[in-house]
């Protein structure tokens, strides 16, 4: 058995109670919270109208756009940095201008961390998936443009563009990717795919074209 009737293998759980000087004290954490837990979270609980239904649809997006999870319904949360503190106050700040309520609240989490980290990094792997998909898209196009012999200045211009918006897909999930997510590297390794082919296909378009 671990410490405190804890099996050595299994979570970990919490305890407070009161210090000498009247303060609460963790003392014991989820195992999952030693390592990736961040010292606080933001929390943004709201009410908007509901007509019309873009407001509420709005909230969303822009939460979602900053890597907000819910822990429930008009309950939002994020990992503590100021950056998010700003982007959230903005928010707050719309949502009562267009006639709801919100609150910004800063807190820790005394029971269940692991289960709002394991959210927040379940939003995360979601959006490095997507990102992976994609990036077999890229590969896929270029596979496709190399066996029609489409070995182009046009074609390799677009599919640099293209590479240029997955690597900024990419760099703003890792920003908000704080709590060490899983699937970021099959995202970097996808990524670095997509750069190797499309050396291999430009090589092949300076030949194409260079050699005429």
């Amino acid at each position: 058995m671990g410490p405190l009737g804890t099996d050595a293998a299994g979570p970990r759980w919490s305890m407070t109670w009161p210090d000498t000087d009247g303060r609460v004290q963790r003392v014991i954490k989820d195992a999952s919270d030693v390592e990736t837990s961040p010292s606080g979270w933001l929390v943004l609980a709201y009410r908007v109208p509901r007509e019309p239904s873009r407001l509420r649809a709005g909230v969303w997006r822009r939460l979602k756009s900053i890597g907000a999870v819910y822990l429930q319904n008009s309950v939002a949360v994020l990992p503590d940095p100021t950056v998010h503190e700003r982007a959230l106050r903005s928010l707050r700040k719309d949502i009562t201008e267009l006639g709801g309520t919100a609150h910004l609240m800063r807190c820790e989490v005394l029971a269940g961390a692991g289960e709002v980290v394991a959210s927040y990094n379940a939003a995360r792997d979601e959006e490095y998936e997507e990102i992976v998909d994609r990036c077999r898209g890229f590969r896929a196009e270029i596979d496709k443009e190399a066996a029609a012999d489409k070995f182009t200045y046009a074609e390799l211009e677009e599919n640099d563009e293209d590479l240029t918006k997955l690597r900024g897909w990419f760099d703003k999930v890792r920003l908000r990717d704080s709590l060490g997510a899983r699937r970021r590297a099959a995202a970097e390794e996808a990524l670095q795919d997509c750069v190797a082919a499309l050396d291999v296909f430009a090589e092949q378009v300076y030949l194409a074209e260079d050699g005429h």
